[in-house]
C-alpha cells in the first residue's frame, strides 16, 4: 500500500522486483564456498583437469547486477588450464586439440581423435560435484553446456561451464572457450558484458539497473512472448547508451524505454561482444505482439503520469497497477 507514486515504485523495487540484499550475500558466500571446494578437484582425482583459477568468474545477470527475483540460478564460469592444447576455428564452432605434452586433457579426448571433448569435461565436473554432500545433485544443464548444481538448503541453483582462456591474438584480445552444447566449444566474454554494464551505470548516476530490473520484471507478465533477458539487456543497453542521463525515479524513464522497444524489436540487436551477431531471433508474430504491448503500455504509462502531473496519485497507481500487474502495491 502506498500514497504517492513514488512510494509506490520504491516498495514494488524492494519487495518485488529486487533481489534482498541478505539474500544476495548468502549466495555470493556460498558461491565462494563452492569455488574453493571444486579448487581442490584435481588433488582428490589425478584425471580432473588442470584448473586456473584466476580466470574463474561469474556471468550472467547475478554477475551483471541486473537479476530480479527469484533468485533461482547462479552462472559461473570455471577456470581450466590450456594443459599445452592448442584451438583452432573451423565452420562456426571451436576446436580444443590435444598435443604430446597434454598431462590431462588427453583423457577427455573425443574418440578416436585428438580434440578435447566438452561433454565430457562436464561429466567429470559432476562426478566431482556429486561427491559434495552439501548438496543435493548435479547433472547436464538441458543445453549440455554446464553442469547444474542443486543446493539443499538454498533456494538456487548454480550453472557451472568450464572455461579456458585464449592467449592473446594480433588485437591482444583474450576470449574465453566454453562448450558449445554439441561436444566442442565457441567463443565467448562475460567481461565485455560487465563492463559495459558498469561503465554506463556509472555514467548514469547509477540510475540505470533499477529501471533495467523493472522492465524485465514488466516483461515476464503472461501478456506477450518473452525474450531472453540477454536480448533484452542488450537493447536497453543500446537505448541508455544514447542518453546523457537517467532519472532517479524509475516512472520516468518507463514511457520512452516502451516507446523504444516497440520499434527497436523489429531491427536486428548485436551482441556487445561482437561475436554473436544478431541476438534477435524472434519470429515476425512475436516481434509484433511485443511492440503492441510495448505501444498499450505505453499508453498507460503516459495516463498514469499524467494522473501523477494532476497529483491524482490514487489514479496513477491503479493505472500503473494495469501496466505491472497485482504486485504492484495499491493505493492506501
Amino acid at each position: 500500500m502506498a500514497l504517492t507514486v513514488t512510494a509506490a515504485f520504491n516498495e514494488f523495487q524492494r519487495n518485488i522486483v529486487n533481489l534482498d540484499s541478505s539474500q544476495t550475500d548468502r549466495a555470493r558466500a556460498s558461491r565462494d564456498w563452492l569455488l574453493g571446494r571444486m579448487n581442490t578437484f584435481p588433488n582428490n582425482d589425478v584425471y580432473f583437469p588442470i584448473i586456473y583459477p584466476d580466470i574463474h568468474t561469474g556471468f550472467g545477470s547475478f554477475a551483471r547486477r541486473t537479476k530480479i527475483r527469484p533468485l533461482d540460478d547462479i552462472d559461473l564460469m570455471f577456470g581450466l588450464d590450456g594443459d599445452d592444447c592448442v584451438y583452432s576455428e573451423s565452420d562456426g564452432k571451436i576446436i580444443i586439440t590435444a598435443r604430446e605434452g597434454t598431462v590431462r586433457l588427453k583423457y577427455y579426448k573425443h574418440d578416436g581423435t585428438n580434440f578435447i571433448n566438452s561433454r565430457k569435461i562436464i561429466n567429470s565436473f559432476i562426478s566431482s560435484l556429486n561427491q559434495i554432500p552439501q548438496y543435493d545433485k548435479a547433472d547436464v544443464k538441458r543445453n549440455q553446456e554446464a553442469a547444474t548444481l542443486k543446493l539443499k538448503s538454498y533456494d538456487w541453483n548454480f550453472d557451472i561451464v568450464p572455461a579456458f582462456i585464449t592467449t592473446p591474438d594480433s588485437f591482444g584480445k583474450t576470449y574465453y572457450l566454453i562448450p558449445d552444447g554439441n561436444g566442442h566449444w565457441k567463443k565467448t566474454d562475460p567481461r565485455i558484458d560487465k563492463q559495459k554494464v558498469t561503465d554506463l551505470n556509472v555514467k548514469l548516476s547509477g540510475n540505470m539497473l533499477n529501471v533495467i530490473r523493472v522492465i524485465k520484471y514488466w516483461q515476464k507478465r503472461p501478456t506477450m512472448p518473452s525474450m531472453s533477458s540477454y536480448l533484452l539487456e542488450t537493447m536497453l543497453l543500446n537505448y541508455f547508451n544514447g542518453r546523457s542521463e537517467c532519472y532517479q525515479w524509475v516512472d520516468l524513464e518507463i514511457v520512452n524505454v516502451l516507446g523504444y522497444l516497440a520499434s527497436a524489436i523489429f531491427s536486428p540487436v548485436y551482441d556487445h561482444k561482437g561475436i554473436q551477431g544478431n541476438i534477435n531471433n524472434l519470429s515476425y508474430d512475436d516481434k509484433l505482439k511485443i511492440s503492441i504491448r510495448c505501444y498499450l503500455d505505453q499508453g498507460k504509462a503516459t495516463e498514469a503520469r499524467n494522473y501523477e502531473s494532476q497529483n491524482n496519485h490514487r489514479a496513477s497507481i491503479n493505472k500503473w497497477q494495469d501496466v505491472f500487474g497485482v504486485n504492484f502495491p495499491s493505493y492506501g
